[in-house]
């Protein structure tokens, strides 16, 4: 993460009193403060419908702050006072265009107290009617103008529902604001292991000379979660695992592993060279949808002695619905660097655990000197995206004593083992970033839009003709996900809690 100290600035919430404002954004700005790395001087605005006083916000912070962050060993028993007098707060119906007069107003006189320029990030965290609503209102009171100072605007996903939606959404924000000031954050960008494996591919040529399809035989991507859709049924349910993982995250992290270099590591040559790769993505035709794309939904099971409802039985969740909890999708790139690699994609919840990671998976030797030597398997790469996070590479090794018996061993390297070195979250570097004004780990629009035209006739097939499979809670999904790589001589990995297990114990 950039040490760079952001210029002073004021930063405004929508939807301050939310879920993700309390257990994200709040920690990520208090380990920002404890790191020195917030602005001098610095005001957080938390705007809301929830009435509160600046005092009544500031022990609501306090309290979250104590949920959500465990004091440190090094900890000053008064920075956390210290740390919310930076916030204020303002009940405000966000709804009513005519009540932005009062935030202009509160924003005026916040930076005049302050004596602070008129540099603000409005950060979106809000429901999507709202998302749209919200820059309309801010445009319409002068709070998008950058005549005095800049002005930025972070937006959560779901950036649409579908490829029209997300047009539309892009088209009510390019009307108001210039792309340089449009923010679209995927936390999983700002994940440190994904920042990591652009590293570790352009850093290293023992990597990047082996990163095409001269060597690796397929790519796989999987983001498993043991939970079920917990509180988010309502939400959850008119989307769907594929808009609420694979559309965004997954491709996009699809994007940074098959990325050509770019000529410098900032936001134009970035987006550029993930943007190629998205537009890159081959339409799937009407029997590749059928054959290579399987869409399921958890049922009724036992995990752990204990008994787990089916997602259509869930609180909240529209009796038969056909929303789907997994998918696996098999795909392929128009792009000479990755000509007939396949990449297979799939995401889920109430699988055994919970894991994000990317794997290469390489080709065996053209010659081998050995022959067919038994238990030799093929180079393997992983890349832990979370939880136990590093990287694992598989390579054969001799056997001591007589012949050539060969066994795969591990080279792995684990974050945890860097214990003097604090791994910021997510949001904290993303917040810090936007505050730089640094695009490089945010979402473009055109990205956005190149994700959707993807994944829309997917959405759509799905819709009319596709089944839906089931599985039971707390296995790797349904059956029929497993032919998608059978056909192709393959199987999927199936991680374990921990990044290096020895293949005879697996915690889940």
């Amino acid at each position: 993460m950039s040490a760079t100290v952001p210029v002073p600035q004021s930063l405004v919430i929508f939807g301050a009193s939310g879920d993700l404002a309390r257990r994200k954004l709040f920690p990520a700005l208090f380990s920002l403060h404890r790191q020195h790395l917030l602005p001098l001087p610095f005001v957080m605005l938390g705007v809301g419908r929830t009435p509160f006083t600046d005092d009544q916000f500031r022990d609501e912070m306090r309290t979250s702050l104590d949920r959500f962050v465990p004091v440190r060993a090094d900890e000053h028993p008064q920075e956390r006072l210290c740390f919310v007098q930076c916030f204020s707060y303002l009940t405000l119906n966000t709804g009513d265009g005519a009540d932005y007069v009062r935030l202009a107003e509160r924003l005026r006189d916040i930076q005049t107290r302050r004596n602070l320029p008129a540099n603000v990030v409005f950060y979106l965290s809000t429901p999507p009617d709202l998302s749209r609503r919200i820059p309309v209102f801010l445009a319409e009171h002068g709070l998008h103008n950058e005549a005095d100072g800049f002005k930025r605007l972070i937006i959560e996903k779901p950036f649409g529902h579908d490829g029209a939606s997300a047009g539309e959404l892009h088209d009510t924000l390019r009307r108001r604001f210039a792309d340089h000031q449009i923010f679209r954050i995927d936390h999983y960008l700002g994940k440190e292991t994904v920042q990591n494996l652009v590293v570790l591919r352009f850093a290293n040529v023992l990597f990047d000379a082996v990163w095409d399809y001269r060597y690796v035989e397929a790519v796989e991507i999987t983001a498993s979660e043991s939970l079920g859709v917990e509180n988010r049924a309502g939400y959850f349910d008119h989307s769907g695992i594929v808009r609420d993982m694979i559309q965004n995250h997954l491709l996009h992290v699809l994007a940074m592993t098959a990325m050509d270099p770019p000529q410098q590591f900032d936001a134009a040559c970035v987006h550029t060279e993930t943007l190629k790769v998205l537009r890159g993505l081959r339409p799937l035709t009407q029997d590749e949808l059928a054959r290579d794309v399987v869409f399921g939904q958890y049922t009724a099971s036992r995990i752990g002695g204990e008994a787990v409802a089916a997602y259509r039985d869930e609180p909240g969740v529209a009796p038969g619905s056909r929303t789907e909890t997994y998918a696996a999708i098999k795909l392929f790139i128009n792009h000479s660097r990755w000509h007939n690699v396949p990449f297979y994609v799939r995401a889920g919840k109430r699988l055994p655990t919970r894991v994000t990671e990317v794997v290469l998976h390489f080709k065996r030797s053209p010659h081998p000197v050995f022959g067919a030597v038994p238990g030799a398997l093929p180079n393997k790469l992983v890349i832990r995206i979370q939880p136990d996070e590093g990287v694992l590479m598989t390579f054969g090794m001799k056997e001591p004593g007589a012949g050539f018996q060969v066994k795969n061993v591990n080279m792995n390297f684990h974050y945890k083992d860097l214990a003097a070195t604090a791994i910021p979250d997510a949001y904290e570097r993303l917040l810090l970033d936007c505050m730089n004004g640094d695009a490089t780990l945010y979402a473009s629009g055109d990205a956005v839009e190149a994700c959707w035209a993807f994944i829309d006739p997917i959405l759509s097939y799905h819709a009319q003709a596709g089944s839906l499979f089931e599985y039971p809670a707390g296995t790797w999904g349904p059956a029929e996900a497993e032919a998608i790589l059978a056909r192709d001589g393959r199987t999927w990995r199936y991680p374990c809690k921990t990044l290096a297990d020895d293949g005879a114990f697996c915690e889940l």
